[in-house]
């Protein structure tokens, strides 16, 4: 009976400290339910919509100084990432919602942790192939879609922008359209033509690689994905072969976009992945857009969207005409380069069959960059320009 009494005081002491321990919550005020949010310089208007109903509403950031700003008051809190920091937000005098701000280290810093790679990897991996210009699929869409014309007579770089911006122009990105059965360049581009559509962004890599393979540039396309397994959101953009520049550049129809460093040079994924962790200067394009609505800034496409997407990267084998519509008893492999933070590192070889499709895959992985950035065999052939600083020049 004592014992109960103990353990009776003891509760009620512990419930008066949580209670009051709310009531020493800081409370700001507010009449409209939008909140501005100030992450350290940066202030985004109608960022946070406050909800009484919620019994905690959660706020991440990555910031080390954050600023509530309701319509009449505003509370601010330096963080530290072990700590978190709740307070009230009191809605006309009687709603109150409890709120709370967390540290989340951001994609960029996420990156940042994965820089390692371990370039002594010599598990085994296939070579990399791709298909000639001659094949009869290519030369069709070489003449079908008249890119000869549209590549122009210019360089081999200026071919690789002209049937750039063409593709983005032509096709729309809608990233979350279904695919098309036949996903080759020439249905693909019919098929949003017929059903006036878009197609996402692995659909117009697709298009964009099967037109440089036709005209017998070397490109795949690739995967970019997150740290996490499960996710709900990667891109896929195209690395191609400059003979000009001995080198491979990053290439993406989505957003019209390519890449240089300070000095005006193109650069490659690899490159981009480098400069970001290491914080070294990256150039976007100046007319990098959304499906020429939206403008892209360095900021918003590289430091944070392509941060989350460049932790770990995805290319087919063989980079060819059709690759991924699936009929019964073909063959895809791809190739995955992850760094040594990867979660998944095993196995380094694993086979698979879709039992709908019919199709085997088999995935390969390596922490090695020399092996998945391998230069492809290729004599390089005169070129009439050269790429200099940003723009084309006379060789």
């Amino acid at each position: 009976m004592k014992q109960t009494k103990i353990l009776t005081l003891l509760f009620a002491i512990l419930v008066g400290q949580t209670v009051l321990a709310q009531k020493k919550l800081p409370i700001i005020k507010a009449n409209s339910t939008s909140v501005d949010i100030k992450d350290d310089k940066n202030q985004r208007k109608n960022a946070w919509r406050i909800v009484p109903e919620e019994k905690l509403d959660v706020y991440t950031t990555s910031a080390k100084k954050v600023t509530f700003y309701t319509d009449i008051d505003s509370i601010s809190f330096k963080i530290d990432p072990k700590k978190q920091y709740d307070f009230i937000i009191l809605v006309n005098g009687k709603d109150s919602a409890r709120t709370q701000i967390k540290y989340q280290p951001s994609r960029l810093d996420i990156l940042k942790s994965a820089e390692k790679y371990n370039y002594s990897d010599n598990r085994f991996i296939p070579k990399f192939e791709y298909q000639s210009a001659e094949n009869p699929n290519l030369k069709k869409i070489r003449q079908d879609l008249k890119l000869d014309s549209i590549a122009g007579k210019g360089s081999e770089l200026s071919q690789i922008f002209n049937l750039l911006h063409w593709v983005h122009n032509l096709v729309k990105h809608d990233g979350s359209s279904n695919n098309p059965t036949l996903k080759n360049a020439i249905e693909l581009i019919n098929v949003c033509k017929v059903e006036n559509r878009g197609v996402n962004c692995r659909m117009l890599a697709t298009i964009l690689n099967e037109c440089y393979l036709s005209l017998g540039i070397k490109s795949r396309y690739i995967t970019c994905m997150p740290k996490e397994t499960n996710f709900d959101d990667c891109h896929v953009i195209n690395m191609v072969y400059s003979n000009e520049l001995k080198k491979w550049i990053w290439i993406d129809p989505t957003f019209d976009s390519y890449v240089m460093d300070e000095k005006g040079n193109l650069l490659g994924i690899q490159e981009v992945r480098e400069r970001l962790i290491k914080g070294q200067p990256l150039i976007l394009n100046a007319d990098a857009n959304w499906n020429r609505e939206n403008l892209q800034t360095k900021e918003n496409y590289l430091e944070n969207y392509m941060a989350k997407n460049l932790y770990r990267l995805q290319t087919p084998l063989i980079s060819e005409y059709d690759t991924e519509t699936w009929k019964s008893g073909k063959e895809v492999t791809y190739v995955e380069l992850l760094p040594l933070d990867g979660i998944e590192q095993t196995p380094q070889k694993k086979e698979q069959t879709n039992n709908s499709t019919g199709v085997k895959f088999i995935y390969y992985k390596t922490n090695n960059p020399n092996l998945f950035w391998t230069k492809p065999e290729q004599k390089p052939e005169p070129l009439t320009a050269v790429w200099q600083n940003g723009g084309f020049g006379a060789k």
